[in-house]
C-alpha cells in the first residue's frame, strides 16, 4: 500500500511538474507576443527629429489647355516606377507605388529583424484645382493591428519625396499637388479625370499667359 502511495504521490507531482511548465511556456509565449506587438508600436510611433517643410501656397496657374493626355493605368505606372527608381536611387528605404483598381502603396519596416511589409490602398480624387488627393482607405499588415495613421507617420519620416508630394498622417491622405510640379518654359499639369476601375485616366499640359512667371 505505501508503495502505491509512493507511486501516485510521484505520478501526482510529475502531473504538476509538467502541468507548471506548460503554464510557464504558455505565459511566456503571451509576454512574447505583447512584448514584440509593444516592440513595434513604440518603433513605429517613435518621435524623431522631423523636418516640417512649410505647405506652399496654392498656385492659381492662367493659361490655356494645348495637349489632353488620354491614359492608362500600365502607361502611369511605368512612368511612377521609373520615377521612383530615379529618385529614390540613393535612399535608405524605398517604397513601391501603382496604380490598380486601387491606388497602392507598399514598403517594409523591421521587426525584431524580420521583415514587415504593408500594403496601404488608397482612393484618389481630382481636385477642383488639378491636384490629386490620395486618401488612405485601408491597411494590410499581417496580424498587426497597427493604425493607418502611424503608418502615414513612418512613412512621413522615412521616404524620399518630391517636396510636390504631401503626406498628411492626421488626415491619413496623400496630395499630389501638380499646381507645384515645375517644367520647362512654363507649362504645367492638371488632372481632369482619374477612374481606376474602368482604366481611365486624363491629364491636360497648360500653356501659360505670357505674363506669368
Amino acid at each position: 500500500m505505501f508503495q502505491k502511495i509512493k507511486q501516485f504521490g510521484k505520478h501526482s507531482i510529475q502531473t504538476i511538474v509538467y502541468g507548471n511548465k506548460w503554464k510557464i511556456a504558455f505565459f511566456a509565449l503571451i509576454a512574447i507576443v505583447l512584448g514584440s506587438s509593444i516592440f513595434l508600436f513604440s518603433r513605429i510611433t517613435e518621435k524623431r527629429e522631423l523636418v516640417y517643410h512649410e505647405v506652399p501656397p496654392l498656385v492659381d496657374r492662367a493659361g490655356s489647355p494645348v495637349l489632353n493626355i488620354n491614359s492608362n493605368k500600365e502607361q502611369i505606372n511605368a512612368l511612377i516606377g521609373f520615377y521612383l527608381d530615379e529618385y529614390q536611387k540613393n535612399a535608405d528605404i524605398t517604397f513601391d507605388f501603382a496604380l490598380e483598381n486601387e491606388a497602392l502603396l507598399t514598403g517594409e519596416f523591421k521587426i525584431l529583424g524580420f521583415p514587415v511589409t504593408f500594403y496601404l490602398y488608397f482612393d484618389p480624387y481630382v481636385m477642383d484645382n488639378g491636384n490629386v488627393q490620395l486618401k488612405a482607405k485601408s491597411l494590410s499588415i499581417g496580424t498587426l493591428g497597427v493604425p493607418i495613421s502611424e503608418v502615414m507617420k513612418m512613412i512621413q519620416r522615412n521616404a524620399t519625396l518630391p517636396d510636390w508630394i504631401e503626406i498628411e498622417p492626421k488626415e491619413e491622405t496623400v496630395m499630389i499637388r501638380l499646381d507645384q510640379f515645375r517644367m520647362q518654359n512654363g507649362l504645367f499639369l492638371k488632372a481632369e479625370k482619374i477612374n481606376l476601375v474602368e482604366d481611365d485616366i486624363q491629364v491636360s499640359l497648360y500653356l501659360p499667359e505670357k505674363n506669368e512667371e
